[in-house]
């Protein structure tokens, strides 16, 4: 059992740093959704079954997909393909800005008492979600739904701009 949360952990923590240190943003985003999956699986290997396909509905498929149409209507020329210097540096800075919050975070999760009794699941199963999301708060579910509709709708017009298809042109 615990091999399968090792082989989890790497896949997800391996695609995502692939895809932080790749230059085409295309491919990082790719490898992103795929680690967004592997956190979905873990979510399904710890037993949380609702949070699993939650995370796969948003993450894998709405964000993604918003991740993508962002990626490709802002897409740059070739001749933006090399760093300039001060991105470098700024990329040390925050390999050490983000070193330090691990030890931070390591340092208070190794110093924290661990629950020795688990605390008994709920026995809620994901079909009662289901039924008090779509029974209750389905009106704040589709009020939810149509902003972040009318959101992404409105990110598209923005980037795609006016007749000549640069961004940023007047309509």
């Amino acid at each position: 059992m615990n091999t399968v949360l090792v082989i989890l952990a790497l896949a997800t923590l391996g695609t995502a740093a692939v895809a932080m240190s790749l230059r085409n943003l295309l491919r990082s985003v790719l490898l992103l959704t795929v680690s967004w999956a592997g956190v979905a699986a873990f979510y399904l290997w710890a037993g949380a079954e609702f949070v699993a396909f939650a995370q796969l509905l948003v993450y894998v498929g709405a964000i993604s997909m918003a991740v993508l149409f962002a990626v490709l209507l802002t897409r740059h020329s070739l001749d933006d393909r090399e760093a300039p210097p001060a991105s470098r540096s700024r990329g040390a800075y925050a390999a050490v800005a983000g070193c330090a919050v691990a030890a931070v975070l390591v340092a208070a999760v190794s110093i924290s008492p661990l629950p020795t009794a688990r605390a008994p699941a709920p026995a809620v199963s994901v079909r009662q979600l289901g039924g008090e999301l779509m029974g209750a708060h389905a009106a704040s579910l589709l009020a939810v739904a149509v902003l972040l509709t009318v959101a992404l709708v409105g990110a598209v017009v923005l980037a795609a701009g006016g007749p000549s298809g640069k961004p940023g042109d007047p309509p």
